[in-house]
């Protein structure tokens, strides 16, 4: 515990001699981790297959691409985000000059997730460092591979003095919470981000949690089927489901429910082939304790699809499930895998008020070609984000804000919005020495408070 006292003493050194303040300085910091993003590409995709049995092309796609845009779209926005922003003033402080000044926040953690070990370790770091903080950044533990290769070059691209990058088990994210750093940002589970915000609240340190929990897609019968059936799986089975906005469960209009599973089962044979396991497309789940979760979540579920498994290569095969009880496990707990429980709904009504009877999502799909019913979900449904007529393809706007609401989050970061959650927009409010009205000074009277509530 000490070294990482130290360690925290030294980052907020550095921070105070402003080191970090000037913009050419963050710019040098972004174009280096673009750079080791560019020159490590293989290694990184390597590690990734090593993991997650991630495809290439999957990786690059998902990671090493969404982090290029991000940082490409923050050096060019950059120089308007720092700018003071100019607000209005009352008549009673006229004249004066009222201003937002952005100003970082300090020394911040950033607490990587394992299903993304690159994008959602640094896709953070990419906003700290557009704010001028210094930042320690821990690797997940469980994307073993991933960690070591962050931590073995990427400290040769970064200055030395503003980051660091510490490796090891949960212990040693139990510890660095309990540390005063001016922010802290984690991605994973709930149940872990109880732990860290309880820790943070010692030093009454704030938190960025981004987590997950059952994001529904619902399916009307007035949608395109084919593209419906090929958009759910894609969003479904990247990364092998391990992904927290990958559609959870299905609420599909009964008329059209049939249709609509054969149409997917088709899909995942486009995908991935008769056995997806003798594929290179399709991924594997992390580690062997996530694998048995998963496959303990089966047990006594009616599978009309798929639902074969090995635990040597940590595979779970595409998997669709009917007839899912309410008070089933898969229903009860983010799946976060291959499984995809099938609900049939009378109506959207029915979908609306499943989905309200649950913790509020972190994304929400619903498929329609009726605007109507589209704008009854936006209207009736709390989400942290949603998509419609397709899934995940939000995550590639950098001009739409990314996190959850209620039980699937905390705050929210990429793009701008990154930016604003790593800087204090500090008030300032600049007045001159002229007109100074002297209604405001005692001794008061009834005259000047009318004046003053006029003015005010």
């Amino acid at each position: 515990m000490s070294s990482y006292q130290a360690l925290l003493s030294d980052l907020n050194q550095t921070y105070n001699t402003g080191l970090t303040r000037p913009v050419s300085w963050r710019k040098k910091q972004l174009e280096q981790l673009e750079r080791f993003l560019q020159q490590h590409q293989q290694s990184l995709l390597s590690a990734l297959q090593s993991d997650l049995g991630k495809h290439p092309s999957e990786a690059r796609l998902t990671e090493l691409q969404f982090l290029s845009n991000d940082i490409s779209h923050t050096l060019k926005k950059l120089p308007h985000w720092q700018k003071p922003r100019r607000v209005s003033n009352p008549l009673l402080v006229f004249p004066a000059r009222s201003q937002l000044v952005p100003e970082p926040l300090g020394t911040v953690l950033i607490l990587g997730a394992w299903n993304y070990p690159v994008q959602l370790l640094l896709a953070p770091l990419i906003a700290a460092i557009a704010a001028g903080n210094c930042a320690v950044i821990k690797p997940s533990e469980h994307a073993p591979q991933t960690a070591l290769m962050i931590e073995k070059h990427l400290p040769d691209y970064l200055d030395p003095a503003a980051f660091k990058i510490l490796c090891g088990d949960a212990e040693v994210s139990s510890q660095l919470t309990k540390l005063p750093f001016d922010h802290i940002f984690y991605t994973g589970g709930s149940k872990a981000a109880k732990s860290i915000m309880t820790a943070a609240a010692e030093h009454l340190t704030p938190v960025t949690l981004e987590l997950g929990g059952k994001s529904p897609a619902v399916v009307l019968s007035d949608c395109d089927l084919t593209v419906t059936a090929r958009r759910i799986i894609w969003g479904k089975f990247l990364n092998a489901g391990q992904t927290c906005i990958a559609p959870d469960y299905l609420l599909v209009e009964e008329e059209i429910k049939d249709a609509l599973v054969d149409a997917m089962k088709q899909v995942v044979v486009d995908f991935y082939g008769e056995d997806p396991q003798a594929g290179e497309d399709y991924g594997r789940i992390i580690h062997q304790q996530h694998w048995q979760r998963l496959v303990d979540m089966l047990d006594g579920q009616k599978v009309i699809f798929g639902g074969q498994y090995s635990k040597k290569d940590r595979y779970l095969a595409p998997t669709f499930v009917d007839d899912v009880a309410a008070s089933d496990t898969l229903m009860q707990e983010e799946i976060f895998g291959p499984i995809l429980p099938i609900i049939k709904v009378a109506s959207a009504t029915e979908a609306i008020e499943q989905i309200q009877s649950k913790p509020k999502p972190l994304a929400l799909y619903v498929f329609s070609k009726n605007q109507r019913l589209l704008d009854q979900f936006t209207e009736q449904v709390s989400a942290g984000n949603v998509c419609y007529n397709d899934t995940l393809m939000f995550m590639l706007n950098q001009e739409l804000p990314f996190g959850g609401v209620g039980n699937s989050g905390i705050g929210r970061y990429h793009g701008k919005w990154g930016f604003d959650t790593f800087s204090h927009l500090k008030p300032v409010m600049t007045r001159r020495f002229a007109f100074d009205i002297k209604l405001r000074y005692p001794p008061y009277s009834s005259l000047k408070d009318k004046v003053l509530n006029w003015l005010s």
